[in-house]
């Protein structure tokens, strides 16, 4: 959705009312993602006990799928909806093109500057200023399956890309199970992160010095060509071209993949035997690199919580953000997404049990690559999805399918 068509059609609608007077009791609108990262039922644990601290402030949690997320802080723009929202790191450009999002660099203090993980901070940073706090730092990470892998001849994870072909490929042989890798390669953002982390660890680029696609070539070509291969060999599931996070997880956690890549919060649930049939034998590493360019493969995935211009109680829901983002509370609630604090790393309360887990997360955070930094990020996204589905459905060569993107992206600088 255009975020100018949008604006310009919520001013249309008319002026929205001046704030009254201050109220002794406020009620916050935050709009939160129900996938990934933290559940439902923490942030529902975590608002609760932010209100037992501050009695005069009552939360509305609102959580809604990832894919509705960005046009529901645009639409709210029109009917003063939200104190509070939790946005991608792919958005800052655009949302400070059209003031969508406080600035709130005032109110970060030095302390907590220099507490938070540097690559944290461009989740919420844009042309020198901070739209928010850092709230998920994430990447995509290589789940495999111990006892398929050991069953295959294999004694540790590959590596490289290519070596994760050469396992899936003999684990199918094997005849261990038909389809050893699953992805989120559905049309959505979800196919985005999965290539930008290919691209990453094979030394590609979104865009060159000059600001320009860069993508339909070098890496990024190899990338896509890369994911078809493993398409055409029989080694992906085809049903990848239609799955999101949650699919990917649901396929890995009932034994019919040997390998998938995914957020960290897959982690703990896959090994979970109330939510898992492969518990107990699930590792995780970073996303494998490639020889002679990379030791590790990972996108940018955080994500930070900002308030909204529109919103009449920014007192109230800095406080919340302050309470949500701080690290006692990030500390509590390290199962399903890592903290943003550098401190945490060493904390042995949120490091027990989850060994592998913050060990691969020390890598793969320090090597996040980022998606475009761009104002029509939305509009550029959805030209690479189509671009990706179409190689991968067959419809075009990878070359074509990237070339055609490259255009459309183009045009729209």
């Amino acid at each position: 959705m255009n975020i100018k068509n949008i604006v310009t059609g919520a001013v249309a609608m008319g002026v929205l009312a001046a704030s009254g007077a201050a109220h002794a009791d406020v009620t916050l609108n935050a709009l939160f993602m129900a996938q990934a990262a933290y559940s439902e039922e923490n942030i529902r644990d975590m608002t609760a006990q932010f209100e037992a601290a501050n009695p005069g402030i009552k939360v509305n949690a609102e959580l809604v799928p990832y894919e509705a997320l960005h046009d529901k802080i645009v639409l709210s723009q029109s009917a003063n909806g939200y104190d509070v929202v939790l946005y991608d790191v792919v958005w800052p450009a655009e949302f400070a093109q059209y003031q969508l999002l406080e600035d709130v660099s005032s109110r970060i203090d030095d302390k907590t500057r220099a507490g938070v993980l540097d690559g944290a901070w461009t989740t919420v940073k844009y042309d020198g200023a901070f739209y928010g706090m850092p709230w998920i730092a994430d990447t995509k990470f290589l789940f495999y399956n111990t006892e398929m892998l050991k069953e295959a001849g294999f004694d540790a994870p590959p590596a490289t890309w290519e070596e994760l072909k050469t396992q899936a490929k003999a684990i199918k042989d094997k005849g261990i199970v038909e389809y050893p890798l699953v992805w989120s390669w559905s049309q959505s953002e979800a196919a985005i992160c999965d290539y930008t982390t290919i691209l990453s660890g094979m030394g590609g680029q979104f865009l060159d010095a000059d600001g320009k696609p860069a993508f339909n070539s070098g890496g990024g070509l190899d990338a896509l060509e890369y994911m078809v291969s493993t398409l055409d060999d029989g080694l992906t599931n085809p049903n990848s071209r239609e799955y999101l996070e949650e699919d990917v997880r649901r396929v890995f956690s009932s034994g019919q993949a040997a390998f998938a890549l995914n957020w960290g919060y897959m982690y703990n649930l896959a090994n979970d035997p109330a939510e898992s049939q492969v518990a107990g034998n699930v590792g995780i590493a970073p996303a494998p690199g490639t020889d002679g360019v990379s030791k590790a493969s990972a996108v940018n995935g955080s994500m930070g919580l900002g308030i909204p211009t529109k919103s009449d109680h920014k007192e109230e829901a800095w406080k919340y953000i302050e309470f949500l983002t701080s690290e006692k509370v990030q500390d509590k609630f390290a199962k399903l997404s890592l903290p943003v604090w550098e401190a945490s790393y060493s904390n042995p309360d949120v490091i027990k049990g989850q060994e592998p887990f913050v060990e691969a997360a020390k890598t793969s955070l320090a090597v996040m690559a980022p998606r475009p930094t761009m104002a029509s990020y939305q509009e550029a996204s959805a030209a690479l999805q189509e671009a990706l589905q179409n190689a991968m459905l067959g419809a075009s060569t990878p070359k074509e399918a990237l070339d055609e993107a490259a255009e459309t992206i183009s045009d729209m600088q």
